[in-house]
């Protein structure tokens, strides 16, 4: 992770999105009064986001497995469609 502020990520942009694309890492673009912002590459950025999907499926799914312990569940026949 690297940490630099507005005026040199601005006066070497390439150079750090190739840092991010390249090498995988993050830059923390520091900004006045704490409005700092992230630069990673779109890979990092779409697993991050797989990431926190799945840790709310997971989590709907933890709810519904608890739904069903505390005996709040319903049965239902399966219904089979003919195609």
């Amino acid at each position: 992770m690297i940490a630099a502020n507005y005026t040199s990520v601005r006066n070497n942009l390439k150079e750090f999105c190739d840092l991010a694309v390249d090498h995988g890492e993050t830059v923390i673009v520091t900004r006045k009064a704490n409005r700092n912002v992230v630069l990673m590459s779109l890979d990092q950025y779409n697993a991050l986001m797989k990431e926190v999907r799945n840790a709310r499926y997971i989590e709907k799914i933890d709810r519904g497995f608890a739904a069903i312990a505390a005996g709040k569940g319903q049965i239902h026949e399966l219904i089979e469609v003919d195609e």
